[in-house]
């Protein structure tokens, strides 16, 4: 975008926010001081305790060489613990002045959990659709269900990372155009001019894309993040429609 263009488009929202009778300029607009750091916290904790619960033969110790198939099943959520150890460490409450390497570890810890959960997305598609004995209809409800959550937790973490730069970027205000439109930002007369997207919202978004494999009230802008959803959307259809089939199949 031309920067002549990009600068009245940004002179035109501001204007259009104080319109709305606050005064002020949004908290998504401008510089705050972020969000604490512990909610992220928890819901990496519930993601990996999440992936702790599965069976070995659905973690990532089916994906693993014999010498390390005893380990494999703590492996990568291990991995994540001590990525988790480090971000916290090193920077346990201030996201905004968080630095670039501490988010290339929050990037990689995703990359891990987005691996480990896939192997037991797939694992389990496989046993379902082999009719595998090793698994009965309870279990596989209780952990295409643990699956299924843990792919919500996933992608609410990417979409919060990701979303204009990640939380350190939005504090600063350094992106102005959204990866996801939320309705607050659209509507001034009904949006506390102190409100800014935290991790619920993007949970939310992740938990509504999973079951209505589709955009609720929030909307994807980028090309990544449509791209996003449409995975999100996909590993949902799956792992729920071979559930559900699973489950119908045993009770009848």
């Amino acid at each position: 975008m031309d920067p002549a263009v990009e600068a009245a488009v940004h002179a035109a929202m501001h204007a259009r926010m104080r319109a709305g009778g606050r005064g002020t300029v949004p908290a998504w607009l401008r510089e705050t001081a972020g969000e604490p750091r512990w909610q992220a916290i928890i819901a990496v904790g519930v993601m990996i305790a999440l992936q702790l619960r599965l069976p070995p033969l659905l973690s990532a110790q089916v994906a693993m060489p014999g010498s390390l198939q005893s380990y494999g099943h703590f492996l990568l959520p291990a991995l994540q613990v001590l990525l988790g150890v480090v971000v916290v460490v090193a920077n346990p409450r201030d996201i905004r002045h968080a630095s670039p390497r501490l988010r290339f570890v929050t990037l990689a810890l995703l990359g891990v959990a987005s691996l480990a959960n896939a192997i037991s997305a797939v694992a389990l598609i496989a046993a379902i659709v082999s009719g595998s004995p090793k698994l009965s209809a309870q279990e596989v409800l209780l952990d295409g269900g643990t699956i299924w959550l843990t792919n919500i937790l996933v992608f609410g973490l990417w979409y919060w990372e990701l979303d204009r730069g990640g939380p350190r970027a939005r504090a600063r205000a350094e992106r102005r155009h959204p990866d996801f439109l939320f309705p607050e930002m659209t509507n001034s007369d009904v949006a506390d001019p102190d409100w800014e997207p935290y991790i619920a919202d993007y949970l939310y978004v992740a938990f509504t894309n999973a079951t209505a494999f589709s955009p609720t009230d929030t909307l994807p802008f980028s090309r990544w993040s449509k791209l996003a959803m449409t995975i999100q959307s996909t590993v949902s259809l799956a792992v729920g429609a071979l559930v559900i089939a699973r489950a119908v199949n045993a009770l009848g």
